[in-house]
């Protein structure tokens, strides 16, 4: 008598929880563009994982400042003294500010992926 039912082509396997869990990738290999995607996307993850330091901060409001200090400077009609003055209030400002706005949004990232505080 003919089978009436098809016989399935993968294994898979039960679990003691009752889910059913399939083998690993069984596929073609991944491409070069493939593969190049999914190396970024976990170098970006890896990125925004890392808990923010006073160090990044400071780098980063450094470069905030500098940028500032240009602009005033070409702005200002070459008032060098008000530039250096805005430059440097600008990243007294910005290091703590930027930093605990990274750290906030650091933790509510880690609280919604359940990992971290």
């Amino acid at each position: 008598m003919a089978q009436t039912k098809r016989k399935r082509r993968t294994k898979h396997r039960g679990n003691a929880a009752g889910t059913i869990e399939t083998r690993g990738r069984t596929g073609r290999p991944l491409s070069a563009d493939e593969k190049k995607k999914q190396s970024r996307e976990e170098a970006r993850l890896n990125r925004l994982n890392k808990q923010p330091t006073w160090r990044s901060a400071l780098n980063r409001a450094l470069l905030a400042g500098a940028f500032m200090f240009l602009f005033l400077l070409f702005t200002s009609k070459g008032n060098l003294v008000a530039a250096a003055v805005f430059a440097v209030l600008s990243i007294a400002l910005y290091v703590p500010g930027g930093f605990y706005l990274e750290t906030y949004l650091w933790r509510r990232r880690m609280r919604k992926q359940g990992l971290r505080p």
